[in-house]
């Protein structure tokens, strides 16, 4: 069974930086895509950085220069380090992997396997 447990949120205020990090189990990391999403208060969950299978990463655009998404295989861990951090960067924010062929795919459209979510509030 695949778990995902996200860490790091927390409050700061506009300027400051924070890691996320989410401990996957039941997954080689090394195998399968990933990426950080967000849900903002009243509005639609995002993508903001992913990483397939290959290592490739992309990065939503409002993240872009300031976001950095990693891992560690041999952790089992996925990060996300948030530099630079902005009013508009307030939401939960969530980590999710999915296996096969097509986890790219499945991932962007919200199919992967999810974690509970950790809070990033940004204030001005």
């Amino acid at each position: 069974q695949v778990q995902l447990e996200e860490s790091g949120g927390g409050s700061v205020q506009a300027g400051g930086s924070l890691r996320l990090s989410c401990v996957v189990s039941g997954h080689d990391l090394s195998t399968v895509c990933m990426g950080w999403f967000r849900r903002a208060p009243g509005k639609e969950r995002e993508r903001v950085a992913d990483l397939d299978s290959d290592g490739e990463i992309a990065y939503a655009d409002s993240v872009k220069g300031r976001f950095t998404i990693s891992k560690d295989d041999a952790k089992n861990t996925l990060y996300l380090q948030m530099d630079n951090l902005k009013p508009e960067d307030t939401a939960m924010y969530f980590c999710s992997t999915a296996a096969g062929t097509w986890c790219l795919g499945a991932l962007r459209s919200f199919h992967g396997t999810w974690g509970q979510g950790t809070e990033v509030t940004v204030s001005s």
